[in-house]
């Protein structure tokens, strides 16, 4: 099935990236940009007819995921129109790549009617079904169908003010759930965080059914990342007070299906002094050892050298600008050979 992604704009490389991730873990297909009208829109093609509502619900860069229907003619998408109404659904018509609140156009107008008349009702507000419209080239017309919430919407509710346990350098949920996707992993991976933090990563992972680890050498971070994940109502595998050095294979056994870590730098974080690179260098090649072969490796750090040696490779390194002296990059590894 096609859909569409509408990416939220704050940085475009890393909604492709995350996109692509995603697709990849729900065994589909990106075929990449395409314009609509006047919008940029990222296709994908997926299994099956949930796959759409599953990509939404794991996407952060993401304004809404569509389903489209093919191109017609005005008369004839009116006549289609018509048709969908019958079920009786409620329903809201808005042009799409305009703001929520733009004022309907005529064509819109037209088109909401003609939902009326087959029989259903319109809510700009709650309506079951949210349909955009965009004009093509050659009076032919295009309408897409929104599947599920964005994940990215639903976020807000766990930025650090309204978590329990607060540190100013956790890194925000929307870009930790971007750093999970990355990772391309499915729901019951199993995956940890060596440096845990406020465990604002394991959190986003536990949400999208991972089983989570992690580890921080500040047992006060630990209890913290504990209550954070609990008041979630997440569960977790394993959460330890240890140096990151000290890898440790899953509860069970087994490999890692993969590695998401935002390790410590700047002033403010907590590493005991120890320099970035030297930390990142010490720990994560013990951990990559214990990562299954096709899992993947996630570091979001402010630059400088490749933290794991061969046969790991980078595969992606998107930047996003944190403040005018500071840009981290989203860097993510995988086996090679």
């Amino acid at each position: 099935m096609k859909a569409w992604i509408e990416p939220s704009g704050e940085n475009l490389a890393l909604a492709f990236a995350e996109a692509q991730a995603v697709v990849e873990s729900l065994e589909g297909r990106l075929n990449g940009w395409m314009t609509v009208g006047v919008n940029r829109l990222i296709e994908a093609e997926l299994e099956d007819s949930e796959g759409p509502r599953r990509l939404a619900a794991r996407l952060a860069l993401a304004r809404r995921v569509l389903v489209p229907w093919p191109a017609a003619t005005f008369p004839s998408l009116l006549r289609r129109i018509r048709a969908e109404g019958v079920a009786g659904r409620s329903a809201c018509f808005r042009p799409l790549g305009r703001p929520t609140g733009s004022r309907a156009t005529a064509p819109i107008a037209a088109v909401a009617r003609a939902y009326v008349e087959g029989g259903g009702s319109i809510d700009l507000e709650r309506g079951a079904r949210r349909v955009w419209l965009a004009e093509l080239s050659g009076e032919r017309w295009v309408v897409a169908e929104e599947s599920g919430s964005p994940a990215g919407v639903t976020v807000q509710e766990r930025r650090m003010p309204r978590l329990p346990f607060q540190r100013p350098v956790s890194l925000p949920p929307k870009l930790g759930r971007v750093a999970v996707n990355l990772a391309r992993v499915r729901p019951g991976d199993r995956i940890v965080d060596p440096f845990l933090g406020t465990g604002a990563l394991m959190l986003e992972a536990a949400l999208m059914g991972m089983r989570v680890s992690g580890g921080d050498r500040d047992p006060t971070m630990v209890r913290g990342a504990i209550e954070n994940l609990t008041a979630m109502g997440c569960e977790f595998e394993r959460l330890r007070a240890a140096d990151a050095g000290e890898a440790w294979n899953p509860l069970g056994g087994g490999p890692w299906d993969a590695l998401v870590t935002d390790p410590p730098y700047g002033r403010a974080s907590g590493s005991a002094g120890e320099p970035h690179d030297g930390l990142v260098a010490r720990t994560l090649p013990a951990w990559a050892e214990r990562v299954r072969p096709g899992g993947r490796i996630v570091v979001v750090q402010p630059g400088g050298p490749d933290p794991l040696p061969p046969p790991w490779i980078r595969v992606g390194s998107i930047p996003d600008r944190v403040h005018r002296s500071l840009t981290r990059e989203f860097r993510v590894y995988e086996r090679g050979g």
